[in-house]
């Protein structure tokens, strides 16, 4: 069984990445002229072939499963020590880094490998990208279906702040739309905004004697990121002084 999903980062966050930034003048209202089912990195390297600053740029891109939940990434032909349920790392486009999931809750014991593809990059301000990450949240129920042999696709696109309707959305929760499964939902989610990356869950799993190269897609690099330091606001000023009388 397919199940495929679109998923947005809502439009205040997308205007606090791209207001500090230049686009390139007149993007076309299509940014993908080819089916999302292309196998795995296709569709990031038909990006890179188009006009634009992405070859060689480091997409910061938050990654979280459910609490409690631990995530590792594929590097040097192995998979790091996860001990956390978020990750905030920097990807580069195009290629398609592999993950475990391991500790899921009410499932402890099995193991789930999704995939993510970067296809696109956000335009934070100079100084701040790592405070207008992309989000990527693996749910428990799509964890679930992956155990279960189900196939989840789920494209994250940047909102279309033209057409988003004007609700105030929690920052913390992705929203998502289910789409049939004979729709191309990277074209969904193309009609919705601009497509920047693309979540596979379930189906292929490692050799029982350890992970291959090609299941790892090779390792590609990724870069470890730091969270941006808490911004505090300045305390209100406070009269200390002795009341008179």
């Amino acid at each position: 069984m397919r199940r495929i999903r679109v998923a947005c980062v809502p439009a205040i966050a997308a205007l606090a990445c791209l207001a500090a930034d230049t686009l390139p003048a007149q993007q076309p209202q299509v940014h993908y002229d080819h089916a999302g089912t292309l196998s795995p990195g296709a569709i990031g390297q038909g990006r890179l072939r188009r006009e634009g600053p992405l070859r060689g740029y480091v997409q910061p891109v938050e990654i979280k499963a459910p609490q409690g939940a631990l995530i590792s990434l594929a590097m040097d032909g192995q998979f790091d020590d996860g001990d956390s349920s978020t990750r905030l790392v920097g990807l580069q486009i195009s290629p398609v880094y592999r993950l475990k999931v391991t500790n899921i809750p009410r499932n402890a014991g099995y193991e789930v490998f999704p995939t993510i593809e970067i296809i696109d990059r956000l335009y934070a301000p100079r100084g701040k990208e790592t405070r207008f990450p992309i989000p990527i949240e693996l749910t428990q129920e799509e964890l679930e279906m992956a155990l279960a042999g189900k196939f989840v696709t789920r494209v994250i696109y940047v909102e279309d702040t033209d057409t988003a309707l004007p609700v105030a959305q929690d920052p913390n929760e992705q929203h998502w739309l289910e789409v049939h499964g004979s729709d191309d939902v990277l074209a969904e989610a193309d009609k919705l905004g601009r497509p920047v990356a693309i979540l596979r869950i379930g189906g292929r799993l490692p050799d029982a004697d350890g992970p291959s190269p090609e299941f790892l897609f090779g390792s590609p690099g990724w870069m470890p990121l730091s969270p941006p330091a808490e911004v505090v606001e300045p305390a209100a000023a406070v009269n200390v002084l002795p009341r008179r009388g």
